[in-house]
């Protein structure tokens, strides 16, 4: 299983550049449309993400962080398909929340992992995800607006850190002997 879990983290780092992006392009419309997207990005890469921690050969503690990463990310998804309003601005608190929570283990992995893939890439984003949970908690009313445009630059950077950290485990998992 381990040899997969790569996969599943590029799919993750793809899909988050291409949402990236597209936030990016389009910031003012994409604002309403923004819940929607969110929403199935965080079904979809909370399922992966919970994938992942079962194919990962990190320390139990790391998994269960990233099993609940996953599972808040599938929650918060759920959350963006209710009315524009209420979503945008839930998602907005939800977003922030999600984002601490993921910056936190991510930055934790990072440290505690010395042999961890792209390590400094995950350090880097978990840093900027953590401090953008903050940014987001405190004033989720102000930071609709930025948000949108913020969200877009951490989905890109989020996305190239998990791209880089698919193929350094992708690297890794072929020195896997066979059967373990």
């Amino acid at each position: 299983m381990a040899r997969d879990a790569w996969q599943a983290v590029l799919l993750i780092g793809i899909s988050a550049v291409l949402l990236g992006t597209l936030v990016l392009a389009w910031p003012g419309a994409t604002l309403v449309v923004l819940g929607v997207l969110f929403g199935i990005y965080l079904l979809v890469s909370g399922v992966l993400q919970i994938v992942a921690a079962f194919g990962t050969h990190a320390e139990a503690s790391l998994r269960v962080l990233a099993f609940i990463s996953g599972a808040l990310s599938i929650a918060l998804g759920v959350f963006c398909f209710r009315s524009a309003f209420e979503s945008i601005l839930l998602l907005a608190v939800w977003i922030g929340v999600a984002w601490l929570f993921r910056g936190i283990a991510q930055t934790a992995a990072a440290a505690s992992d010395a042999a961890m893939p792209a390590r400094g890439w995950q350090l880097f984003a978990g840093i900027v995800g953590t401090l953008a949970g903050l940014i987001v908690i405190a004033s989720p009313f102000n930071s609709i607006g930025v948000l949108t445009v913020f969200a877009g630059i951490w989905l890109v950077v989020t996305g190239v850190a998990e791209i880089v950290s698919s193929l350094r485990i992708r690297s890794h998992a072929k020195r896997i002997p066979a059967g373990l």
